[in-house]
């Protein structure tokens, strides 16, 4: 089969490798959509928890080939999105019933292969069948999912003010669903005018365009739609530097969200006395474990909203112009159809 392989940091290539074959528990897919996002980026340069050779991509959907023994519920043909995280089960934190600290966290496409490829090997109880939704909503039920789990952090409480930084597809999902949990008011701020437009399309009440990472000339509004500050403020963008502005925009009392993924040598310098003083809460999202059937529910419902974010489809051997989508401004959600 062909698959996109990450030879080592910043290095990749289309090559041809030999087929996986399910074993026991397990089915084969056929990858019909896989969706690229900035996680991907980190992995090409090294970071995260990259494994060379790496067949990147883990936000899955594709078609039912073959089945290995003892799979039950699962036919040739069916169309499923494909949960990336394998967990141990027997760790510390696994035992603890806190199973996205798992010490042995595996995951397809992060350090095992994943979905930028014909075919991929998932285990059959990470399947969950489309039914009637369409392959090109359902793509969106990994980083959608990665949303719950942030929601889930946040805990968000009824009639807050929240401020998210951001409107790639992260933080236009994320949005939504603190609109329908609880929220009184959403604001999206980013710099892109387009991606602010989806915001406002799919609900948010304020949108405030902001220069790339900079927030000089959009503070005076920001400061004006809450003057004493937002009750939670989400960095869902990966910008240390928007991400050392948010204690400052947020309410005595509040919450900081760390949502979007920076580089682990980044650092922020925020003030020990403020988040002492005014008693803020920083909290951080990482991934997602055990929220597919509630994302997926989200995406059938039409609760959360797809439309218009995913803006380039794109063959494998052309998957350097996915990355560059990725990171342009003119892009929202770039997706893999091999």
């Amino acid at each position: 089969m062909r698959a996109v392989v990450f030879e080592r940091p910043h290095q990749w290539a289309v090559n041809e490798v030999p087929d996986p074959h399910p074993g026991p528990g397990e089915v084969r897919l056929r990858i019909v959509v896989t969706g690229v996002c900035g996680t991907d980026r980190h992995l090409l340069a090294g970071g995260f928890m990259a494994r060379y050779p790496l067949i990147p991509g883990h936000e899955m959907v594709g078609e039912v080939e073959s089945v290995g023994d003892g799979v039950e519920g699962l036919a040739v043909g069916d169309l499923v999105a494909a949960d990336n995280t394998v967990l141990c089960g027997h760790c510390e934190y696994c035992r603890r019933d806190q199973p996205l600290y798992c010490q042995n966290f595996y995951s397809l496409g992060v350090n095992g292969p994943g979905g930028f490829a014909e075919l991929v090997v998932v285990r059959a109880e990470k399947c969950f069948p489309l039914g009637n939704l369409d392959p090109m909503v359902a793509v969106m039920t990994e980083p959608l999912a990665c949303a719950m789990h942030g929601a889930d952090v946040l805990a968000l409480r009824p009639g807050s003010d929240v401020l998210v930084f951001g409107a790639g597809p992260t933080g236009l999902l994320l949005s939504q669903l603190l609109l329908h949990g609880g929220a009184a008011r959403i604001t999206v701020a980013a710099p892109s005018e387009h991606k602010l437009e989806l915001a406002r399309a799919f609900g948010v009440d304020e949108t405030v365009r902001i220069g790339r990472g900079d927030l000089t000339e959009a503070l005076p509004r920001l400061r004006a739609l809450a003057p004493s500050g937002f009750d939670v403020v989400v960095e869902a963008t990966g910008s240390p530097d928007l991400l050392a502005q948010a204690p400052a925009l947020t309410r005595i009392g509040g919450t900081v969200l760390v949502y979007g993924m920076a580089d682990a040598e980044d650092r922020v310098p925020f003030s020990p006395y403020e988040i002492f003083a005014r008693e803020l809460t920083i909290k951080g999202s990482f991934a997602q474990t055990h929220c597919f059937d509630r994302s997926l529910l989200a995406l059938r419902s039409g609760r959360v909203r797809t439309e218009g974010i995913v803006t380039d489809v794109v063959a494998l051997d052309k998957f350097d112009r996915a990355l560059e989508a990725v990171s342009s401004s003119a892009s929202v959600k770039a997706v893999i159809r091999p």
